[in-house]
Order: C-alpha cells, then sequence, then structure tokens
C-alpha cells in the first residue's frame, strides 16, 4: 500500500470535470485506488464517489493505492492535483 497526501488548490475544486479527468487517470491504472476526506474513503475510480466528498480548494485529501503499480498511480493522481487538473 502506498499513500500520499495533496492539497487541492484549484479554485472550484474536484467538481465534475477535474473529477472525470482524475477519475480517467485512476482508471489507467491496475491497482485499487482511493480518495479519503477526513474519515470518509471512496474508490478513486467512481465519479459518484468522488463527487460524495466536496472537495473544495484548501481542502487536503489522501491517495491510496494498492496494488502491483500502486506507486506509479499516487504519483500520476498527485501530479494532476498539483497541476490544477490541466485547469
Amino acid at each position: 500500500m502506498y499513500t500520499q497526501e495533496v492539497t487541492v488548490n484549484n479554485e472550484v475544486g474536484l467538481h465534475a470535470r477535474p473529477a472525470t479527468f482524475f477519475i480517467q487517470k485512476a482508471n489507467e491504472f491496475k491497482s485499487g485506488i482511493w480518495v479519503e476526506k477526513e474519515d470518509r474513503r471512496v474508490n478513486a475510480k467512481s465519479l459518484l464517489g468522488v463527487l460524495s466528498l466536496g472537495i473544495v480548494k484548501g481542502t487536503p485529501i489522501m491517495l491510496i493505492a494498492d496494488g502491483t503499480d500502486e506507486k506509479e498511480a499516487v504519483s500520476a493522481l498527485a501530479e494532476l492535483v498539483k497541476d490544477n487538473f490541466g485547469e
């Protein structure tokens, strides 16, 4: 299992469009991937799950992956968050 904490800094947080980019990236990996905010953990490959967290600007989230490509998955998703989802 591999984890990394990142902070969402784009203006509108993880709304529909950036969440879609996030999920598409997560689905490129074989590992199980989760996003954790406070005490809630959801599947990072689920649009409804990610949106249900209500992630807004300035929210720290934990990226968690478990599997053969866990480090690559967490690194790629962390980079996507740091780049403000290309917005």
